[in-house]
């Protein structure tokens, strides 16, 4: 099955790894940090500000494979301090406030300077 790599400048990107990659009616969007893709940096420094900008990251990565928010089947969520998990979940709510995807949540094993959480997505078209 052929693979189609989506890339927006609307997420943070890297030569290390595809923003998304398509294949067949899946969509698989690699974990996406809450960083602002305009400035570089963390999009604030509380964990529902990088939630945010990360679902936001992740819902322009779909857009850009023709999928959206309503496509999502899972949902893998990394936190840098585990004690977040209430205020992730406060912002996540906003984002799927019914019949929400799978999900699952773990602690990120990298320390990266200013970052409190990734997200990663699988979406699934008709």
């Amino acid at each position: 099955m052929p693979r189609q790599i989506i890339t927006t400048p609307n997420a943070p990107s890297s030569a290390l790894f595809s923003q998304g990659v398509r294949a067949g009616s899946q969509i698989f969007v690699s974990g996406t940090t809450g960083v602002d893709p305009g400035t570089g940096r963390p999009a604030g420094d509380t964990i529902q500000a990088q939630t945010r900008q990360a679902l936001a990251n992740c819902e322009a990565i779909l857009g850009a494979g023709g999928a959206s928010l309503d496509d999502v089947v899972e949902v893998g969520v990394l936190l840098t301090d585990p004690q977040d998990f209430a205020g992730m979940n406060e912002e996540y709510a906003r984002w799927f406030p019914a019949d929400p995807p799978t999900r699952y949540a773990a602690r990120l094993g990298a320390e990266i300077p200013g970052l409190l959480v990734s997200i990663r997505m699988t979406a699934c078209l008709d």
